[in-house]
């Protein structure tokens, strides 16, 4: 499909039916930012949940036009969902309807990250209960909706190295059950990963794969640390890693994926404005670029939403979007088989698209 046949021939709503039902590979969407609005009203009423007075729930859990587009805005959501993990019962509908959502964007491969730790503390849960749940129910909803789903342990680097290392070895344990990956998030700005090396590498060396958030709100430094500090087999975001020539070298070298996420970046202030977003010279600069929600209900988006951003408002070719998909397929935590398997079936279906 050419690129000017998207923008000029289809209608809007039939570029956003194509967008809708194009096949997509999803690596970088959290859980705890992945809730929908209904379920949250519904936990709400149920739990007696007294939240701040706003004029509606949405402006207290989703991004809104009138918000300042900053770290600091959009992280204020995360501090009222973070309210709403009260139960099993809640954890596991959470679960199954971010699986669920995902399946009716077409998003054939999913890997959803959580944070163990930001499910337990409002009610004192138990990390491995916790991860119980999780692992549980994204196996029944993959069933349920015909998708293929892993999922990612995520801690924070403004926590404790102790609290870290207890995650990582329960997601070690749990690697049988869907866990394929840790991943370092958090305050980059002000944190380093260092610390967390030890944690990381043992977590390599038990089987786990590893992504790291960097270069999102802080510098190219911090890509060459996590490449070369914890041997990151992919990057979070990584936007910042084009401020450094040799750093971009060296990701190139790696031919390390990059988990890019456009409206994120934006709502997050990474970037100015998505007109801005510097996908287009990463994908210019020869990286390995593949495209994420990150947080789709905070967003108020799909993937399919950012797919056609990253056409008509990025300027990424049909080729181009097509091999940040495969990209995508390629960079999945899986076993050499498995993903191969999963390339094949992704350019099976991409090359179905008709120009």
């Amino acid at each position: 499909m050419a690129k000017d046949r998207i923008m000029g021939w289809y209608t809007p709503s039939s570029r956003q039916q194509f967008f809708q039902t194009y096949p997509k590979v999803d690596l970088h969407r959290h859980l705890e930012g992945s809730l929908r609005l209904k379920t949250l009203v519904e936990v709400a009423r149920q739990h007696g949940i007294t939240l701040p007075i706003a004029p509606d729930l949405a402006s207290l859990v989703q991004m809104q036009p009138g918000d300042a587009f900053n770290s600091a805005t959009f992280l204020s959501k995360f501090q009222i969902l973070r309210l709403f993990y009260r139960t099993e019962e809640v954890i596991r509908q959470v679960t199954r309807e971010a699986v669920q959502d995902a399946a009716a964007d077409n998003v054939q491969y999913l890997e959803l990250r959580f944070t163990p730790v930001a499910l337990t503390r409002v009610e004192n849960l138990a990390l491995c209960d916790v991860m119980d749940w999780v692992t549980d129910s994204a196996r029944q909803a993959a069933d349920e909706f015909g998708i293929t789903v892993r999922l990612i342990a995520s801690v924070n680097r403004h926590e404790s190295v102790a609290l870290a290392d207890e995650v990582a070895g329960l997601a070690a344990e749990c690697r049988e059950k869907g866990i394929v990956g840790l991943d370092l998030a958090g305050n980059e700005a002000d944190f380093s990963a260092a610390p967390f090396a030890g944690v990381f590498l043992q977590a390599k060396k038990c089987g786990l794969f590893v992504t790291v958030h960097a270069g999102e709100w802080g510098g190219a430094a911090n890509v060459r640390e996590a490449l070369e500090v914890l041997d990151a087999d992919r990057i979070g975001h990584g936007v910042q890693v084009l401020r450094d020539p040799a750093v971009i070298e060296l990701a190139r070298q790696r031919a390390v994926p990059f988990e890019v996420c456009l409206t994120s970046n934006a709502q997050t202030g990474v970037v100015p404005s998505l007109a801005d977003h510097p996908l287009r010279r990463m994908v210019e600069a020869g990286l390995n670029v593949t495209l994420n929600t990150d947080d789709p209900s905070i967003s108020g988006i799909t993937l399919g939403d950012d797919y056609r951003q990253a056409v008509e408002t990025v300027g990424l070719t049909s080729a181009e979007l097509a091999r940040c998909v495969l990209n995508g397929a390629n960079a999945a935590f899986l076993p050499e088989d498995e993903r191969t398997k999963l390339v094949v079936k992704m350019a099976a279906q991409l090359a179905e698209i008709k120009d």
